[in-house]
């Protein structure tokens, strides 16, 4: 019974890890395509910064990414800078690969 119990711990952890590894891609992700959005409305540095934070947050309104592209048009329409969902999410599209790409190459 050991053997299982070892084998169910090590997949129990693996799963922790995995979801911790998404949940930390998708926060990149949107911290990044919220530095693209910041650059294309001309915000200053730290404008840009705390935009990207906010993005950040936006995810955790609702599950999935809808809220976070609803934020993004909004804030960029208002901006008076043309752009519709399919671009936004080119974008998230994008970024999630750097994203991973990033937090792979810190490992």
């Amino acid at each position: 019974m050991t053997t299982f119990d070892d084998r169910d711990r090590a997949f129990e952890a693996k799963f922790a890890a995995d979801e911790e590894f998404a949940f930390r891609v998708t926060a990149r992700r949107n911290k990044l395509v919220g530095l693209w959005a910041a650059d294309r409305m001309k915000l200053t540095p730290e404008e840009a910064d705390a935009y990207a934070r906010a993005v950040v947050h936006a995810e955790f309104e609702e599950a999935g990414d809808e809220d976070v592209v609803r934020k993004l048009v909004g804030d960029l329409t208002a901006a008076g800078i043309e752009t519709d969902e399919a671009e936004i999410r080119t974008a998230l599209d994008t970024k999630m690969v750097e994203a991973r790409r990033q937090l792979m190459q810190e490992l």
